[in-house]
């Protein structure tokens, strides 16, 4: 049971935050000037690259459970940004959201991906071989 609660997790997280980065995808191929949080002083665009990166490749990989506890990394970052920089000087009303993926996101990396994966069949073919 504890590998379903698991899949259900990140499928779930995976896609709720696939949803947005598709929206974040379309803003930069909008073409205009873009008006995007530089947080970390990377500039706009950097940042907003950064922030697709981790909300539509590793929330895809997620979703797939491949090289899941790897893509966690950039999205427990976006989330630290968002909730503790981004956010920080509106109040626990606007980081609530960005908390609960944290919390989420932290939980999975202790887990892993469980046996429902791609990482839990690349596991069971490498434990198969020994």
């Amino acid at each position: 049971m504890n590998s379903l609660a698991l899949l259900i997790l990140r499928t779930v997280m995976g896609v709720l935050m696939l949803t947005h980065g598709l929206m974040k995808f379309d803003m930069l191929l909008a073409g205009g000037p873009i008006k995007f949080p530089d947080p970390i002083g990377l500039g706009a665009t950097a940042s907003l690259m950064l922030a697709i990166f981790a909300e539509v490749v590793c929330s895809a990989l997620l979703i797939l459970g491949l090289a899941t506890r790897l893509v966690l990394i950039p999205l427990i970052i976006t989330m630290l940004v968002v909730v503790f920089i981004v956010h920080a000087p509106d109040g626990l009303e606007k980081q609530e959201l960005g908390a609960l993926y944290l919390a989420a996101y932290v939980l999975l990396l202790i887990t892993g991906s469980g046996r429902y994966s791609i990482d839990g069949l690349i596991n069971k073919r490498k434990k198969r071989r020994y």
